[in-house]
């Protein structure tokens, strides 16, 4: 069971008249991955794999560890995880790297983050690839039949996301996985919004890759990691290469790295990567079952307490037991800009609002113009910090005003 009390203490973002609800964006970081990457500063500033010193040898020692902590966290193998800068980049590298044909066919969903969307935009104007986009209902879900239908009719790559960034909902990789294994069909998986709140297994989900951010877990901005099966590694080529990925070089020829390091190319941002990995270790000292059982109280206590307000709508499932953290909503008659400054301004509460970098669900699914607010919780949030945000919103929605001038 998560001691939500001790887990705030090592926050120091978390003080009086702060009430974070905007983790989905970017999580806050304990004080022990702070002192982690201070260490690495303090004690043993020196790049990685490139000295046989002390410090360096020491640097690259926590660097490595740090993709033994990723890979426990994922049950995955070390020499599957790449570290990148953020799922954006991930997403981008498989894009890329994959020998794409034209006529390949690639099926991804409406309810994507932009970031697994545009690429595969982009790959059809480059490669004219074949590109399905699966649908959703009115409230969102996916038509998980029309994806296993396109498997069955010779998808080369499923490229999907495993928890929406806007609904909160939990799409089920596994299933889809297990008809793409059957078909010989290749699955990269959108991490970013799962990987920090929930158990992750790729052997259990059987992906070919999966894509996740450290900021998104409790861990620094600028770190992130891929997860590739290791026999697919050779087929993919590298975003960049150079320094690092490089096994020999000669006047007229080159030859990369295997494993991870030929796609990780010059000088990595060191203090990230293992803050990245303090921060899966202490996410993992906590227990991904505790904290996944303590969001899902919260979300069922925000989702039922906001569905009874005829003002607010909300967007996605009524079933708080097919969500993560997730709500977005929008409140009748104001912009959701105006209701999540109000929020700030009226007690400290903070929120996104806008499209949440998900402009074809809004705009095709869900039929939302201005976009929406929304509020995500995490390990460190608390019920007093639930109803202290609702209790608010009513009164922002009894007044019927930003509060602005």
């Amino acid at each position: 069971m998560l001691n939500v009390e001790a887990v705030r203490k090592d926050f120091p973002f978390i003080r009086p008249g702060r009430v974070y609800l905007d983790s989905a964006s970017t999580s806050l970081t304990p004080e022990p991955v702070l002192a982690k990457m201070l260490e690495y500063y303090r004690d043993y500033r020196a790049n990685v794999g490139r000295g046989i010193y002390v410090a360096s040898r020491r640097a690259t020692d926590e660097f490595e560890a740090a993709r033994e902590k990723l890979a426990r966290l994922i049950n995955a193998k070390p020499g599957e995880i790449i570290f990148v800068r953020n799922t954006s980049e991930a997403m981008n590298l498989v894009a890329s790297g994959l020998d794409l044909r034209p006529g390949d066919k690639v099926v991804t969903t409406i309810q994507e983050h932009h970031s697994n969307y545009i690429v595969w935009l982009r790959e059809k104007a480059r490669k004219r690839i074949d590109l399905r986009v699966v649908g959703a209902d009115a409230f969102g879900d996916l038509n998980i039949t029309e994806i296993q239908d396109e498997i069955e009719r010779g998808a080369k790559l499923v490229s999907m996301t495993h928890v929406s960034n806007v609904l909160g909902v939990r799409n089920p990789v596994e299933e889809i996985g297990k008809a793409c294994r059957k078909n010989g069909v290749l699955l990269l998986v959108d991490g970013a919004q799962s990987v920090p709140h929930m158990r992750i297994d790729v052997k259990r989900i059987g992906c070919d890759f999966l894509a996740f951010s450290g900021h998104k877990m409790c861990g620094p901005t600028g770190a992130g990691a891929l997860y590739i099966r290791e026999d697919l590694q050779g087929d993919l080529e590298p975003l960049c290469i150079g320094g690092g990925s490089i096994e020999d070089v000669g006047v007229d020829y080159y030859a990369l790295r295997s494993g991870p390091y030929r796609f990780e190319a010059g000088t990595p941002a060191i203090a990230e990567v293992i803050g990245m990995g303090a921060a899966a270790e202490y996410l993992m000292g906590i227990g991904m079952e505790n904290i996944e059982a303590h969001e899902a109280e919260l979300t069922r206590e925000m989702l039922e307490a906001l569905k009874v307000n005829r003002k607010i709508k909300v967007y996605g499932s009524l079933d708080a037991k097919r969500r993560n953290g997730i709500i977005s909503f929008n409140l009748e008659g104001m912009d959701p800009h105006d209701v999540a400054l109000a929020l700030d301004r009226a007690a400290g509460i903070m929120v996104r609002s806008g499209h949440h970098c998900a402009l074809p669900l809004m705009k095709e699914a869900l039929k939302i113009g201005t976009g929406s607010v929304r509020a995500s919780v995490y390990l460190y949030n608390t019920k007093p910090e639930v109803r202290a945000f609702v209790e608010t919103l009513s009164k922002i929605s009894e007044s019927g005003t930003s509060g602005t001038q």
